[in-house]
């Protein structure tokens, strides 16, 4: 078993006040979001059959945002559980896994196929959790299989649950030397290919305590996970690869790009711009959703890292909530806005040919009355 130093502890408690990039303060953790959405949001849920899926870190949320079965009327749910961060959808559309602070949840819709449950055809319950330990567990994946695979940020590797131990580490980075609870490096994305995790982001190459904070603007960089050698560097707090339609994408949060990575000449594209901090990415067909975050710490700006200039060169204030993104043009074709006292979205996943989802918490009424019998022999 690991742990900090009294010492450590206070001075990794320091460092989240001065920087604005630790673990953030749950604001006001279960009172209700509001929101606000472009016109046509409902409209373009339904041109992609697809409900979506998001956390929000500071109120400890998970969100569903759906239509009503009975027209294209944007519906939400809400769940809460504390500290959410990765989402990972299995490819049958019944299973979501999510990494919150000290566990990982495993939900099952119950709604069986065809049934449809006080308006919505899926209903996710908590149906399995795994007792971790707070891992600063970030982007989550569930596998064809149903196996789990998730970034273990306060490790600095990628792991897996197990029976008996918090968890079992897979992967580490080829300069990290010790699996400790340091958070050395910032580890944080996960680019899952078939059934094997294919690239990975962290903030920066560093091998100590927190090592990563002084490399907020340029220390960040793209691992090839096979090969365990370094794609990109010099990147600013980079995120969310992700592989989809034969090409790998990924945010540069630092500079708030959205753009795919050209492996061949070992760069990144942008192909939008994004106003606010953005951390998890969802894509499919020729559509990208984006998570959006505000500063943590107060500030009206990112005035740490470059995104802060940006937005003030071009005139805009960030924003919370999800940006939807033509990968054809990488024009923004619809959004939605989140408001206080959200601040930190972490990850976002389609839902596909799902239409209205509910979400049911351990504090609902819902996970007393919501039992299904397997009557199989």
């Amino acid at each position: 078993m690991t742990s900090q130093t009294p010492a450590e502890q206070t001075a990794a408690s320091a460092k989240d006040e001065a920087v604005g990039f630790g673990a953030p303060e749950e604001i006001k953790p279960f009172a209700k979001l509001e929101f606000t959405m472009s016109p046509n949001f409902g409209d373009w849920l339904a041109s992609v059959d697809s409900s979506v899926a998001f956390t929000v870190l500071n109120n400890s949320k998970l969100v569903f945002v759906g239509r009503s079965l009975e027209d294209n009327t944007v519906t939400t749910s809400e769940g809460n559980f504390a500290r959410c961060l990765g989402v990972g959808v299995h490819a049958d559309m019944r299973s979501l896994t999510v990494a919150a602070k000290h566990q990982v949840i495993r939900f099952e819709n119950l709604a069986p196929p065809g049934v449809i449950h006080e308006g919505h055809d899926a209903v996710f319950v908590p149906h399995r959790a795994w007792i971790t330990g707070y891992l600063d567990t970030h982007d989550m994946a569930t596998m064809a299989n149903k196996s789990l695979l998730f970034v273990n940020t306060k490790f600095s590797c990628l792991a897996t649950v197990v029976e008996g131990y918090s968890f079992r580490p897979v992967w580490q980075p080829y300069f990290i030397t010790q699996l400790v609870p340091e958070d050395r490096c910032h580890l944080n994305g996960m680019a899952i290919d078939g059934d094997r995790p294919r690239f990975v982001t962290a903030v920066s190459e560093t091998d100590t305590l927190e090592g990563w904070r002084s490399h907020l603007s340029d220390g960040g960089l793209l691992i090839d996970v096979d090969a365990n050698v370094p794609i990109l560097k010099g990147l600013s707090m980079p995120h969310s690869p992700r592989i989809h339609g034969g090409r790998l994408w990924m945010l540069e949060s630092g500079h708030g790009i959205f753009g795919y990575v050209d492996l061949v000449a070992r760069k990144l594209v942008p192909v939008a711009f994004c106003p606010g901090f953005a951390r998890g990415l969802a894509l499919m067909g020729n559509y990208a959703v984006i998570c959006l975050s505000l500063p943590r710490d107060g500030q009206e700006n990112f005035d740490k890292l470059p995104l802060g200039e940006i937005l003030t060169k071009r005139g805009e204030k960030p924003r919370c909530g999800l940006m939807v993104v033509d990968l054809r043009n990488g024009e923004t074709v619809a959004s939605l806005d989140v408001h206080d006292p959200a601040r930190d979205l972490f990850d976002v996943v389609f839902l596909p040919g799902v239409r209205n989802p509910k979400v049911v918490d351990f504090m609902s009424d819902d996970i007393d009355r919501i039992v299904l019998m397997d009557q199989r022999s």
